[in-house]
């Protein structure tokens, strides 16, 4: 899809879940000059954004404001006539208490073309997370979304408000007050209430009462917005139609610090065990500084007995090398293949080439080790890999035999957004940092470039893929609380499910 310019799109980015976004709403954040995204958008879904894009923080709370909201219909004109394509990114639903009517008639009035993309509403989205479903058969027939914001608003709708459920959004600070005029209004004072705080989100907390007690219970837990409060006897339901929440990494987290092109598999098994990913990519790949080495070794391949592979970006970046150069793969007939471990042969195999040895142990220390047993005299080792990348292989060039390390890609700082990892980081929001390899974790450490770093991750589970990264982590004064048995992404989720599970036995 491509975005119209000059045109402002008002999406409804869904109640906190990033997958609960529209496929139009997701559309419109990548194809998007300007961002102009609120408090309640997960800004998980800004990862999706193009890397020109220009985003703006408007968010909004009930103890400050970042901008005012005619200063936020003044930013989308502004953006619209300079030619832009603008997404309002909207927590919830826009025309759901969200003032996207009042952010249209605007744009309206300023003569700019507008579209609306409806979202999920927090208000049956955040019941229904908490295992509450807003009508049930025998128990409630109907509902009514009401703003708790203003006193004489919330009193004129529950008068009004015949409705088995009720629903109050922005509620919280006038707490005492709605419940007080729903007793008044004839509600039995032991009807069922739930309050449903970050609903959807890993950090939803859901508190249960009822009319009669739920006021004092909200002040004993500190409970705080945003939340939605639920009226009615749908509340119980609750007790049997519970779900989310119960899987092994439910309420975490995850920071994945890899390539985003790398990420997918680690985020599929984080949302599939109930946590949230949450990508920050610390590294990108791109091509070395010189290929003149690596076009030199592919010219002369048949000098090498042995090609040995150290990442999958190896392989990749060394076939589009060879494609590039117009070098058939038949000349590397005779020459043994070995690599790290089995990610690295699996990307291998796509080329039909069968790899001749992997170590037991998925590291270069390991893939060196096991070469020495299997290297002639006259043998020698070409390893395409990581420009400035450790070297593992200095025990063999010793002992006299040739090993060549050509760069075959090189790593650069990453396009993770900075000062949203640093607010979640100040604000407990994130539970687990994984690192999957030692430049993920130095690149890392320069990006947010803090002085209070221990301060930083206090609380936050470190999680590495192997001893090498995990050594890199040390080195740079972070502690290391989980390193995978195994050294896959599979190893590292199963060995973070394993320390999680003892954490919360104790």
């Amino acid at each position: 899809m491509s975005l119209k310019k000059g045109t402002v799109y008002l999406v409804g980015a869904g109640p906190g879940d990033h997958r609960l976004i529209t496929l139009r709403g997701l559309d419109c954040i990548r194809d998007a000059d300007v961002i102009v995204y609120d408090r309640l958008a997960n800004p998980v879904l800004l990862n999706n954004a193009g890397p020109d894009a220009e985003l703006i923080y408007v968010g909004k709370s009930p103890e400050r404001h970042t901008m005012r909201q005619e200063e936020i219909n003044a930013t989308l004109v502004q953006k619209a006539k300079a030619g832009k394509s603008v997404t309002r990114l909207k927590g919830g639903d826009p025309f759901v208490f969200g003032r996207g009517g009042e952010e249209a008639e605007f744009l309206y009035d300023n003569n700019i073309n507008f579209e609306v993309i409806p979202g999920i509403s927090s208000s049956i989205a955040g019941p229904a997370y908490a295992g509450i479903p807003v009508t049930h058969r025998g128990v409630a027939t109907s509902f009514a979304v009401i703003t708790g914001h203003l006193k004489e608003d919330a009193e004129i709708k529950i008068r009004n408000a015949g409705c088995d459920t009720l629903i109050f959004l922005m509620g919280m600070g006038n707490l005492s007050f709605i419940v007080h005029s729903i007793v008044e209004n004839g509600r039995d004072p032991l009807e069922p209430v739930a309050l449903v705080q970050w609903g959807t989100t890993p950090d939803q907390r859901v508190l249960a009462g009822n009319l009669s007690n739920i006021v004092e219970k909200a002040a004993q837990t500190e409970f705080s917005p945003p939340a939605i409060i639920i009226v009615g006897k749908v509340a119980s339901l609750r007790e049997k139609l519970e779900w989310f929440g119960k899987k092994p990494l439910s309420g975490k987290r995850v920071m994945i610090t890899r390539p985003l092109h790398q990420s997918q598999k680690l985020a599929n098994l984080v949302e599939e065990l109930g946590g949230e990913p949450w990508g920050f990519p610390t590294i990108e790949i791109t091509l070395p500084s010189d290929f003149a080495p690596m076009d030199y070794a592919i010219g002369h391949i048949e000098e090498y007995s042995w090609l040995a592979f150290t990442s999958a970006n190896g392989v990749s970046a060394f076939f589009d090398r060879m494609r590039h150069l117009r070098k058939d793969i038949r000349s590397l007939k005779g020459v043994n293949i070995c690599t790290i471990g089995p990610k690295t042969k699996a990307e291998l195999e796509k080329f039909s080439l069968i790899v001749d040895y992997v170590p037991d142990s998925y590291t270069s220390q390991a893939l060196a080790d096991g070469l020495r047993e299997k290297l002639g005299a006259d043998d020698s080792v070409l390893i395409p890999r990581a420009e400035s990348a450790p070297d593992a292989f200095s025990g063999l060039r010793d002992m006299g035999f040739r090993i060549d390390e050509v760069p075959a890609y090189r790593t650069v700082q990453g396009s993770g957004n900075i000062q949203i990892a640093k607010q979640f980081f100040r604000e407990r929001k994130i539970h687990v940092l994984t690192f999957t390899s030692a430049s993920t974790v130095t690149n890392f450490v320069d990006i947010m470039a803090v002085d209070d770093l221990e301060e930083l991750l206090e609380g936050v589970t470190i999680a590495c893929i192997g001893p090498i990264t995990a050594k890199t982590v040390r080195d740079m004064g972070m502690p290391v609380h989980v390193v995978a048995d195994e050294y896959t992404v599979e190893g590292m989720i199963a060995s973070i499910l394993k320390y999680i599970g003892a954490t919360r036995s104790k």
